[in-house]
């Protein structure tokens, strides 16, 4: 099958986000303009427009762009408590190798009280995370991962609003990121992995 002549090119596309993504995290939502995320991409704004009709499609591509890097964080495993501990680590390392990805996230969730058109695409995007981390946990309290009682729904709710709430906060994130894992990690009674139990 032939590819559309009048498809969008995915190189320059990625190239777009990737600028709207890293002039958000640096200038925040009021730093944000679409001409300077056409000029660090190397294209001219009708280009960009071509992309992304308005700034809330740019943030949309932005979104998905945020999201694909929380889903590098869960890998295939034969347990769902160290699905739900690869998740942790991987949010640790996330906070340690690109911390502008939760300044991204913080910028998002104020703007978010402010657009209704922000407001409904970060919703969803918060909604697939809720879900991902109630399978995760009820998965975990399943296979005996979790000390003590489960709620997976207000467990994955303190979750998310913990990791969002501290990364809000510019000064000291990642160790107030840090932190805030490990306090969740302890509050669902995620217990170490069976090679390390005695």
């Amino acid at each position: 099958m032939e590819r559309d002549a009048a498809a969008p090119s995915q190189p320059r596309r990625q190239a777009l986000i990737e600028a709207g993504y890293d002039q958000l995290a640096q200038r925040g939502f009021e730093g944000l303009r679409t001409r300077d995320v056409a000029a660090a991409a190397g294209v001219n704004i009708a280009t960009l427009h071509y992309y992304f009709p308005t700034k809330e499609a740019l943030i949309g591509g932005i979104l998905e762009q945020t999201m694909q890097r929380f889903r590098t964080t869960i890998a295939p495993s034969s347990s769902r408590g160290d699905l739900l501990r690869a998740h942790f680590n991987g949010l640790r390392r996330l906070v340690a190798d690109e911390p502008e990805l939760f300044a991204v996230m913080g910028e998002l969730a104020l703007r978010s009280a402010r657009d209704p058109a922000i407001a409904e695409m970060f919703g969803k995007t918060i909604e697939i995370w809720h879900r991902t981390m109630q399978g995760l946990i009820a998965g975990a309290a399943r296979d005996g991962s979790l000390a003590g009682e489960s709620d997976p729904d207000a467990q994955a709710s303190l979750v998310i609003s913990a990791v969002m709430g501290a990364s809000m906060i510019p000064l000291n994130r990642q160790a107030r990121l840090e932190a805030t894992f490990g306090e969740l990690e302890r509050s669902l009674g995620l217990q170490p992995p069976d090679s390390e139990r005695e």
